[in-house]
């Protein structure tokens, strides 16, 4: 709530206000008496205003303050500042109506509506003349400054409220920047002056008006706009030379209004025309608050976004699992200088390999939910150490897994891959045989829900080709694409994050969640992009090299098969893959993945995944889980010793330091 300004804020300038106004409140009801009365203010009411003139003085003096009347930056005013001006003139003529009716000095209706008309526009004028005049003071002194040095040239996309404000502020701040037009969609506006400066036509005109007026930069303000109309907009402007810059999506700014310090340059991610991600804030928060919540592969790029997402939601116990403790260490301190106190976090060290640490784990926190996404995920790595992608993601992920159903966690969720369909790789064939584990496990396991969620590669992700494009550009090498027309899914880190969460909430156990990834994208394009980005020029500044195909790689990936279908649920990004019944799904993708590990020389493979096998389509059946929920354990032993036995559960081992 507004307060009277204390005596030591009244600048000179707001002390004119205040005396301006003031006097207003004094002449104004005096010349609604003079223009209600042409032929001569009866002597009644001119004696009434001499005696009560200072009622109008004090009301003003009150309601104007406690407004804000003074409080406000005038020079920088908006339209939805100008409107305490009006309601500060309602409640004095409010005030005024009602307390010369308790004084028995009654007015003429007339008078008060002449009154308030009068008030209201000297309240008015005052400020709407201090802004001019500040802003042509202003102009003046950017253009004496900017004298002999070549102004920058800007062309403004979008004439609506935050266009409008980047004008306004492109002309008052002292800049080199210069709005020199404006292109807008709306017709109806063409040809007409926003703030001295012309709307010239539309998004069609970008590459056209850029020559004809030597544009040197585009700003894009339109922060309501379209994931596809922004991605449009975005793809037209880079036809031109000019320098691109966004003011981005309501949704990334810190308030509803936009100065020109939001606007930066044009993102990677801009490109892809992703929409922000509508959260189910009630769901996910029923979802997570007050759970113990088990992240493996916690440092990992999508294990730590879901850390701080999931971090927001309050749980009782966030615990990091990772094996990498640099990664995680880093993680850990941000996340204590985000949220101090307000998060018990617990930070572990181990490998999801390793049944009896993950025992130790389990029996001691005892989970509610559990995350998985702990795997090796470089494609063309994984076919010179197959065996490897085998421990860490089939084995790591049926270790977690029975121990999340053993120790009685509500929900498992693992996270997938669109490498999983129809792999031809055996990162992919591994994420696939994980997907078929924790299905198959949901359906023999009395306490736990098993899910997963698959998706495309994320932007900037450790590993991923925005990095290493970036490491070219940046040592002026050429950038090396695979091929041509070589396609893949994207999505940025928090979004991809953001939707395994809220798929996590919308789980009931046996869905593979599909992720709606959008168009794919060529890697070529976004190679060019990205060069483009840096401020150079494809081909010229930086050549494109086509190295072929890795060992393992596909041209296009696959969200799911053809003859697969999804099922939409309420949320429009988050999709269920409805499932073919296969008796022989599990024996086929086990004897594809043999196959494709076929030239790995590592003892134990071939015995793991036939027990592996055995145990998931008959012992599990037969054995189930006992009334304790204790599944069999299958031991990854590379002398080939593998023998299938029920483990008890373990005393609690110690989970390590925070």
């Amino acid at each position: 709530m507004n307060k009277f300004i204390p005596i030591r804020h009244l600048t000179p300038r707001k002390l004119f206000l205040v005396a301006y106004d003031m006097t207003s409140s004094v002449l104004a009801p005096l010349l609604s008496l003079y223009l209600l009365y042409e032929k001569g203010i009866p002597a009644r009411f001119l004696e009434q205003f001499k005696s009560t003139w200072f009622v109008f003085v004090i009301l003003s003096a009150i309601c104007f303050s406690l407004s804000g009347f003074y409080s406000q930056m005038w020079p920088f005013a908006r339209g939805s500042q100008y409107l305490v001006l009006v309601a500060g003139t309602i409640i004095q003529l409010f005030l005024s109506v009602l307390t010369f009716q308790v004084m028995k000095r009654n007015y003429a209706l007339a008078f008060y509506i002449i009154y308030w008309f009068l008030l209201t526009t000297a309240v008015f004028s005052i400020r709407f003349f201090y802004r001019f005049y500040h802003t042509r003071r202003q102009v003046r002194q950017i253009r004496k400054r900017q004298k002999g040095r070549e102004p920058i040239r800007v062309m403004i996309v979008g004439a609506g409220q935050a266009g409008t404000q980047i004008i306004v502020e492109l002309k008052t701040t002292q800049s080199l920047r210069v709005p020199v037009c404006v292109v807008d969609d709306n017709p109806l506006i063409h040809f007409y002056k926003n703030n001295g400066i012309p709307v010239l036509g539309d998004r069609n005109d970008i590459v056209e008006l850029a020559e004809q007026h030597r544009i040197d930069e585009i700003i894009v303000a339109i922060p309501s706009a379209s994931s596809e109309t922004l991605r449009d907009i975005l793809a037209i402007c880079h036809q031109t030379n000019c320098r691109v810059r966004l003011l981005p999506f309501f949704s990334e700014l810190s308030s509803e209004q936009v100065h020109l310090s939001d606007v930066r340059d044009i993102r990677i991610e801009d490109l892809l025309g992703r929409d922000p991600v509508v959260y189910d804030m009630e769901r996910v928060s029923r979802f997570i608050e007050n759970k113990v919540v088990l992240i493996t592969g916690g440092g990992g790029s999508i294990g730590s976004e879901l850390a701080k997402q999931i971090a927001a939601f309050r749980p009782s116990l966030l615990i990091l699992f990772d094996i990498c403790e640099n990664s995680v260490y880093d993680l850990q301190q941000e996340l204590k200088a985000q949220f101090g106190k307000l998060l018990n976090l617990k930070v572990l060290i181990g490998s999801v390999r390793d049944a009896k640490r993950l025992a130790g784990v389990f029996a001691e926190w005892r989970p509610n939910v559990v995350f998985h996404a702990a795997a090796h995920k470089h494609v063309p790595l994984m076919e010179i150490s197959p065996g490897e992608a085998v421990k860490n993601n089939v084995y790591g992920t049926y270790n977690t897994a029975l121990m999340a159903a053993r120790y009685g966690t509500s929900r498992f969720v693992l996270v997938s891959t669109d490498k999983a369909v129809n792999p031809t790789n055996v990162m992919g064939a591994t994420k696939r045989l994980c997907e078929i584990v924790v299905l198959t496990l949901n359906k023999i396991s009395p306490r736990t829900s098993f899910s997963a969620v698959r998706f495309g590669n994320v932007l900037g992700s450790s590993g991923s080709v925005i990095p290493l494009f970036e490491k070219q550009i940046r040592e002026h090498r050429p950038v090396t694409v695979t091929h041509p027309e070589v396609e893949r899914f994207f999505m940025t880190i928090p979004e991809a994050s953001s939707l395994v969460l809220q798929a996590g909430a919308y789980a009931g156990g046996g869905e593979i969640f599909v992720l709606d990834m959008g168009a794919s994208v060529r890697i070529d394009d976004l190679a060019r992009d990205l060069i483009r980005l840096s401020g150079f020029v494809p081909d010229v500044d930086v050549p494109i090299e086509y190295i072929g195909l890795r060992p393992g790689e596909k041209m296009k990936e696959e969200l799911f098969l053809k003859d697969e279908s999804i099922v939409r649920t309420d949320h429009e990004k988050i999709n269920i893959l409805s499932q073919i019944d296969d008796s022989d799904l599990l024996s086929r993708e086990i004897r594809k993945l043999l196959r494709l590990t076929s030239n790995e020389d590592e003892t134990g493979l071939d015995g793991f995944m036939d027990q592996l096998l055995s145990v998931l389509e008959n012992d599990l059946q037969t054995l189930g889980a006992d009334s304790s929920g204790r599944l069999p354990l299958v031991p990854y032993d590379s002398t080939c010793e593998i023998k299938l036995h029920s483990l008890d559960e373990p005393a609690a081992v110690p989970a390590g330091e925070d």
